[in-house]
């Protein structure tokens, strides 16, 4: 399935998947601090923005994203960061370099995973219940996002989602459906980015790891910044990217 997206700029490909409750739009907060000419793709995941059907498994996102992109560099956050993984184990040989961000492999313990799939479940019942602008406050009001300041260009982002939409990805693709990916970092076999905010020490430490299995990777943890890193300090991320595309 072709996800909805948008082109920007010339140069060197590179496709861009957001995290939950965003679009493909949200990136436009660093586009403009990269000097690396590209050619960016910005696309909107299952379930969010344009891309109505929220209906898609992790590995189906992945077919997605591959179907969507040409060959090139592919960079993800968060939920998009996962999608991205999947997206790069699927097809290795269209992602010519890897960026991801606030990234997870995967729960490794089965009871946590499925105690997360449980919690998964009642917040997409809940965001149902509530509506997508109650939702959104509440979401934005956790502490993995206290260090993201608001204003209105996020906010209006994150409204051109639905509730049907959001449900639907966080019952098929949030964290609590990912298969751990742990035993198949390895076969990462392009250079891969990763990068955390300093201050959200569960993803630094997750990124630490999974350094430690992929083989060609480099590992960028951001000072005084916290889960949406790249939109707090977008242009100290996209002065690591830039470095680190330089010689990749």
């Amino acid at each position: 399935m072709t996800l909805a997206h948008e082109f920007v700029g010339q140069g060197r490909h590179a496709a861009f998947v957001h995290g939950f409750t965003q679009t493909g739009q949200s990136w436009k907060t660093l586009l403009p601090h990269l000097c690396t000419p590209l050619q960016s793709q910005l696309i909107d995941a299952p379930g969010h923005g344009l891309s109505h059907n929220g209906k898609r498994s992790l590995w189906e996102a992945g077919t997605d994203i591959i179907d969507t992109m040409q060959p090139g560099i592919l960079l993800g956050y968060s939920m998009g960061a996962r999608m991205s993984l999947h997206a790069a184990l699927l097809h290795p040989a269209k992602v010519e370099a890897l960026v991801l961000i606030s990234s997870t492999a995967g729960i490794i313990d089965n009871q946590e995973r499925e105690q997360r799939k449980r919690d998964d479940d009642d917040l997409a019942h809940h965001i149902c219940e509530v509506g997508l602008d109650t939702f959104l406050t509440e979401w934005l009001d956790k502490p993995m996002f206290a260090t993201l300041a608001h204003n209105d260009t996020d906010t209006q982002d994150r409204m051109r989602n639905t509730p049907e939409g959001l449900a639907d990805s966080l019952r098929f693709a949030g964290t609590g459906t990912q298969t751990p990916l742990w035993s198949r970092l390895n076969e990462l076999t392009m250079p891969v980015l990763l990068i955390a905010g300093e201050l959200d020490k569960k993803f630094v430490q997750i990124a630490e790891e999974m350094k430690t299995h992929i083989p060609s990777s480099t590992l960028c943890v951001m000072a005084e910044a916290g889960h949406c890193v790249h939109l707090e300090k977008p242009q100290e991320v996209a002065s690591a990217i830039d470095q680190w595309l330089f010689t990749h």
